[in-house]
Parts: C-alpha cells; structure tokens; sequence
C-alpha cells in the first residue's frame, strides 16, 4: 500500500520547479483515492489504483489537453484501469475492514446509533461490491464525487442520458440489495427532479 506522502514523492520526482500539473494531481490525490475505493472497496487496491492511474498520467501527460478539466481526465484513467484489471482476473478478492476514515461514524453520538450506522454502511459496502463496474462507476462520481450529470458523462465519455438511465439503474439495484426487495421506511424516496443534471 502506498501512502499519501510516498505519492507526494513520487509526483514530485525529477521536478525543480513547481509544475502546476504535478500540484493539481497532487490536490486530487484524496478524491482520486475515494474514486478508486468506491469501484475497489479495498484501500490498497485502490492506492495502487491510484498510483497506477498517476504513472500513466505523467508519462502521458503530452495527451492532456490543457483547457480541460484535469479530474475528469484522472478519473477516466482510474476507471479505464480498473476495468482492464476486472478483466483479467478470474476472482474477486476478499475485502479488507472498512478503513475508520471513510466511516461517518463521528457524526453520530449515541453507541447504539454508531453501531446502526456502521452495520448500514457495511451493508451498502457489501452492495456495492456486488454492482457493476458501470454502476459503481456512476455512483461514486454523482453521488460521491458530487459531479453532475454532464461532468460524469464527460468523465465516463458516455452520452448524459446513459448517465441518468444507469445511475437511476444503479440507484434501484442497490436500494433493492440494502433494503430487499420491499420499501423500508429508511429506504430513500425516488428524485424525480433531475436537478443535478
């Protein structure tokens, strides 16, 4: 597992001056590594994700089109890696304990809440993993990553509508993987809205 500082390193090598490429990858770095641990649900696996995802970037940074918005690009490189990766392996790996900086639990006061909480979020953890890449792909950008519609498009290189259509797609799959089949009454009503779009 690399941590956030040897990146830092490793960004930063064979550099003397401040490269504003090099310093906006390394801002990246904490939405780069959520990215790659919502599609992964394993935090090593989503640091060499993001290494990977890095060295590609900087030895192809003569394909980055400067005007363009440069989490997109990276995004799109993590997601491109890991879906050559799924491909070539035969099995998934087991997942690792959800990492204590990701958990929300701080927020909650009461004991008998946090041990809700971790127990929902480990359920929504555990149906994640079983979603597509796509839809994992989908969520994490909108709902994660805050994007909207049109910047997950650009960053998936998908029309918009495929965009909307898999994330309600994904949105259904796991409400229906947390909650089962029937409507809890924690389960979230549908937005119709489409004002993130």
């Amino acid at each position: 597992m690399l941590n956030h500082y040897k990146l830092v390193v490793l960004i930063t090598l064979n550099t003397r001056e401040t490269d504003p490429f090099r310093q906006q990858m390394i801002d990246l770095l904490p939405r780069l590594r959520r990215f790659a641990y919502t599609l992964t649900s394993d935090r090593c696996e989503a640091d060499d994700l993001v290494q990977a995802a890095c060295e590609r970037a900087l030895s192809r940074r003569d394909q980055f089109r400067e005007g363009t918005r440069l989490d997109s690009w990276m995004f799109r490189i993590i997601h491109t890696l890991r879906i050559d990766a799924s491909r070539s392996l035969k099995f998934r790996t087991s997942h690792s304990s959800f990492d204590e900086k990701y958990d929300s639990g701080d927020a909650v006061k009461n004991e008998y809440n946090k041990i809700e909480a971790r127990m929902l979020l480990e359920n929504v953890k555990q149906a994640m993993a079983r979603l597509s890449e796509n839809d994992r792909a989908v969520l994490a950008l909108v709902c994660v990553d805050g994007m909207s519609y049109r910047e997950a498009a650009d960053t998936l290189a998908v029309p918009v509508g495929t965009v909307m259509s898999r994330l309600a797609r994904a949105r259904i799959k796991l409400a229906k993987l947390v909650y089962g089949s029937k409507k809890s009454r924690h389960m979230p009503a549908e937005n119709n809205g489409g004002a993130n779009g």
